[in-house]
């Protein structure tokens, strides 16, 4: 089936799928094109609109992404965010220098005049900055529509009503009637049809996997959470018995977890082998403390073990990870987009393999991946789990990774994810845990001077991990967490709770 799409036209944002993925969230197909593909699409594709995401150049400098002027013309809706506006005004005869003052995080955008992309909307509310350049004079023909304390054409238009720039970034959480501004954009504005839903996916994911896979097998990379569990169960809804899985214990887990994750995939009937290789993964981390380091040779390890279990198994063609759209974006896997970190099951990966990789998730946020688990029959605790990376601890003790602080982190955050479920907050939260720190700190426990170790808490809300704030917790609950942990966890005196936000800082720390 051809669905006319939204295309959102790609400069290097770190958002650039989030946007795309919002648009799906109100029920209309879109694609993602470079911005020196975009003037082809439009004439291929017969596009509703355009939406021009962010992105990390300044459109002054040389080599900055412009797509070809010749776009403007084609009667095309278009909005731009972010970079996008600066772009539309650069390009249409406006000036962008760069700013004073930077805007990052939250401000106070006030609307000037009434238009179709706020209708419904208040005269004031919060938008999510993140940007450096600003547009200091307009375009011919075009005028302000909204402005912000730092950024005087905050929301920008033609007369016509057709082009938009917008300074904010309506895609995050944190953008107040963002979802509202995209769908005032979207049907007032491009009037486009409702022609997209996540059961349409799973039906298409499935017939292309069995297109994909053949009469081969696939090895899967399991760990028990949300996502290489729905990875795993689609491609098993897709060839059944060609699958196999395999849970690889490398010796950086959570107190309890490989029991925790043999039950629970064998009571959905997956096939799983577990695969104890911790002395080989913690031997090669021994003395390692960068972390893009310890993430690549987490990475490369973790294909050499798969491999060697491949071997076992005749006709195995495929290597299956729950991989996410975060983690491509952020491993740099899309075309101009900056690198934030190596993620294990991306960047991580050596340059040569003798297994083809599958990733039907690779395009999908975390609660997109959620609703597909709905779809498949997941039970909701394994749903509702929270996030937990492929290097495991390994990323969460910054510095050399020994046994001694596997044993205080492992302990310590389980008492935090521990008092979390007691208290009923777990579910409120996307992703909580401790983190080890490389210090040590002086102390006074039974009268007596102490000099060990500090912990840190991280606890944040989001709905896709692009854009993350810090939870608030009550203080007798951070104070009763506190004190279960320094008085149960051996070598520790200190505890910590993080309250950045993603940006400017990511969930993880290393």
């Amino acid at each position: 089936m051809r669905r006319r799409p939204v295309l959102v036209v790609n400069f290097g944002s770190q958002y650039v799928q989030l946007i795309a993925r919002r648009i799906r969230e109100l029920g209309v197909y879109s694609e993602i094109v470079y911005w020196d593909e975009v003037l082809e699409a439009v004439e291929e594709k017969d596009p509703f609109g355009l939406v021009f995401s962010g992105g990390p150049a300044s459109v002054y400098q040389e080599g900055a992404p412009l797509p070809d002027k010749a776009v403007y013309k084609k009667g095309v809706p278009i909005l731009g965010i972010c970079y996008g506006l600066q772009v539309i005004a650069h390009q249409l005869g406006g000036k962008v220098e760069r700013a004073e003052r930077h805007e990052y995080g939250r401000a106070k955008l006030r609307i000037l005049r009434r238009d179709p992309l706020f209708e419904g909307l208040p005269e004031e509310f919060d938008v999510w900055m993140s940007h450096a350049d600003r547009v200091v004079d307009l375009p011919e023909g075009f005028e302000t529509v909204a402005s912000s304390e730092n950024s005087t054409h905050a929301v920008i238009r033609n007369r016509e009503g057709t082009v938009y720039g917008i300074q904010f970034h309506p895609e995050v959480a944190h953008t107040s009637y963002g979802r509202e501004i995209l769908a005032n954009f979207i049907f007032r504005i491009c009037r486009s049809d409702r022609n997209w839903e996540m059961g349409s996916f799973v039906d298409e994911k499935i017939a292309e996997i069995r297109e994909t896979v053949g009469e081969s097998k696939v090895i899967a990379a399991v760990s028990g959470g949300v996502d290489s569990t729905v990875a795993s169960l689609l491609v098993h809804r897709a060839v059944g018995d060609q699958i196999r899985c395999f849970f690889i214990d490398h010796g950086l887990l959570r107190l309890g977890e490989r029991e925790e994750v043999e039950i629970n995939l064998r009571s959905l009937g997956l096939p799983l082998k577990v695969v104890d290789a911790s002395r080989e993964f913690l031997e090669r981390l021994k003395g390692v403390e960068d972390p893009e380091e310890k993430r690549r040779i987490i990475g490369n390890t973790f294909v050499e073990v798969f491999e060697r279990e491949a071997r076992k198994i005749d006709g195995t063609e495929f290597l299956l990870q729950g991989t996410l759209y975060p983690d491509v974006v952020e491993s740099a896997g899309i075309k101009g987009a900056a690198k934030i970190k190596t993620h294990h099951n991306v960047g991580g990966l050596p340059e040569r393999m003798n297994l083809k990789v599958l990733e039907p998730l690779r395009d999908l946020f975390k609660d997109e991946v959620r609703e597909i688990g709905k779809i498949l029959g997941v039970p909701k605790e394994i749903l509702t789990r929270h996030p937990f990376p492929g290097p495991g601890l390994a990323i969460r003790i910054l510095g050399e990774v020994t046994k001694e602080d596997l044993d205080i982190l492992r302990r310590a955050d389980h008492i935090f994810i521990q008092e979390l479920k007691r208290w009923g907050i777990y579910e409120k939260i996307w992703q909580a845990f401790a983190v080890l720190l490389p210090i040590r700190t002086v102390g006074v426990m039974g009268d007596v001077r102490t000099y060990e170790k500090v912990v840190a808490l991280r606890a944040v809300e989001s709905t896709d991990g692009m854009t993350a704030d810090w939870f608030r917790f009550p203080p007798e609950f951070l104070d009763h967490v506190m004190r279960r942990i320094i008085n149960e966890v051996e070598g520790v005196n200190r505890v910590v709770y993080d309250i950045s936000s993603k940006p400017p800082s990511t969930i993880e720390w290393e």
